[in-house]
């Protein structure tokens, strides 16, 4: 299958953003939380089961990724993003109309719709370094940014836009939870499958106008050295890259996950009105400066270079971690929850423009589709760990125990970035593969 002919290399910066605002689903999962844990409600999951289906898609789309990023080197990159819209829409589309389980959600939300999300997302990245070798931190940030803007969109249409889909569809007389999820699988599959038709690579020659490759000496990372996949992970580079991302990332899934719960405990313990409206609102900000996250430290990362961004962003989120029970939510101080929520969506996005350019930096532009799956294993591990590190807190705390059942999960996850931003410090780029 092939795409559209690109005349102008900007169009496929609009396509991968269109396939991001529909990937961006899975970081709306906290607005489905509240109905699913009701003890009253349909449902009745408890917050351990929560987080599994939210785990398992988010390792089920870093392991697929691996598979992904080596069959768009082999096949193209407009099929793997057009199955990735078809998987995708297809288990929300039958976990809506089978989701009344735990087993149902798990399989069709968690796995379908995580292995949707693995095959389209390398696509942009690996597609979008190709036409942009001049600017690998600002267009890796955009060609993931809708990732993050679109958690916003699905949260405020599921939860609040035009009174709520969750409040106000019933669709094939499905509870709101279920209904959501086939108008939402229809709509992801529509975006990703019109935006896979300009995921087209470059001509083999192709350099952007008044651009020249940046001479290759050995010492300093910036794309020119190729690495296949086999030769990365004899490197130690690599593995301290992969430890690095996954405590970064570590902190914002885990956040993601349980924004809704945590906020309600938090805020209601200390009398705040309207916990539920103000998590929501956090959320919501929470995606929005994800996506720019995304988009800012990678344009920083183009002035300061990749490690150094790296560091400063662990660093911001290490500290904010450790800061956000203590000062922010142990006084019921709702701007500054939702001023924290803002700072730690916006470091975690950070990850997904970094992470990707400093692959292509050591590793090679060229290999990046291929080796950027490979690095993106570390997002799983971090989603299976953030998340259920926060559900069995919040399983094992009792009715008096308010809101320090938190203070632990936030603890761990602030040390964890810390730790990251002194392995990056330590970690030079490789030289050529011996």
């Amino acid at each position: 299958m092939r795409g559209l002919k690109i005349t102008n290399r900007w169009v496929v910066v609009a396509g991968a953003i269109l396939i991001q605002l529909a990937l961006g689903a899975i970081y709306a999962w906290s607005v489905f939380t509240k109905l699913l844990t009701d003890t009253n409600g349909e449902y009745g999951f408890s917050a351990t089961q929560t987080a599994w289906i939210f785990s398992l898609g988010l390792a089920t789309f870093a392991v697929v990724m691996v598979f992904a990023g080596k069959w768009q080197t082999k096949s193209g990159p407009t099929i793997v993003a057009f199955t990735g819209g078809l998987v995708l829409g297809a288990g929300y589309v039958l976990g809506g109309i089978f989701g009344n389980s735990f087993i149902a959600q798990l399989l069709c939300i968690g796995f379908l719709g995580g292995a949707g999300i693995g095959l389209a997302y390398v696509v942009p990245i690996a597609v979008g370094v190709k036409w942009f070798p001049d600017k690998k931190g600002m267009i890796t940030g955009l060609a993931v940014a809708g990732f993050g803007f679109g958690a916003t969109i699905w949260v405020k249409l599921a939860g609040s836009w035009f009174g709520g889909l969750l409040n106000t569809t019933h669709l094939f007389e499905l509870p709101g939870v279920q209904s959501v999820f086939v108008i939402y699988g229809i709509a992801f599959a529509a975006m990703v499958l019109l935006g896979s038709l300009v995921m087209v690579n470059p001509p083999a020659d192709y350099k952007p106008s008044g651009w020249e490759p940046p001479a290759e000496t050995g010492t300093k990372a910036s794309g020119g050295i190729e690495f296949d996949s086999k030769q990365m992970l004899h490197t130690k580079q690599f593995y301290a890259l992969w430890a690095v991302f996954i405590f970064s990332a570590l902190a914002g899934l885990m956040v993601i996950y349980c924004i809704k719960l945590f906020g309600i405990d938090a805020l209601e313990h200390n009398e705040v009105k309207n916990a539920g409206v103000i998590t929501g609102t956090a959320m919501a900000w929470y995606a929005i400066f994800n996506g720019l996250g995304r988009i800012v430290w990678g344009m920083i990362s183009d002035k300061l270079g990749r490690k150094r961004a790296i560091f400063f962003m662990t660093v911001l989120q290490g500290v904010i971690m450790l800061m956000i029970y203590h000062i922010f939510i142990r006084y019921g101080h709702t701007a500054g929850f939702i001023a924290s929520a803002c700072m730690i969506g916006f470091n975690f996005g950070g990850n997904f423009a970094l992470f990707p350019a400093i692959t292509a930096d050591f590793f090679g532009n060229k290999t990046v589709g291929k080796n950027y799956g490979w690095m993106f294993t570390a997002y799983g591990i971090a989603g299976i760990a953030g998340p259920q590190l926060a559900g069995y807190f919040k399983d094992a705390a009792t009715a008096s125990s308010g809101p320090i059942v938190w203070m632990t999960p936030f603890i761990v996850a602030g040390v964890a970035c810390l730790i990251g931003s002194i392995i990056i410090l330590l970690t030079k780029p490789p030289k050529r593969f011996q």
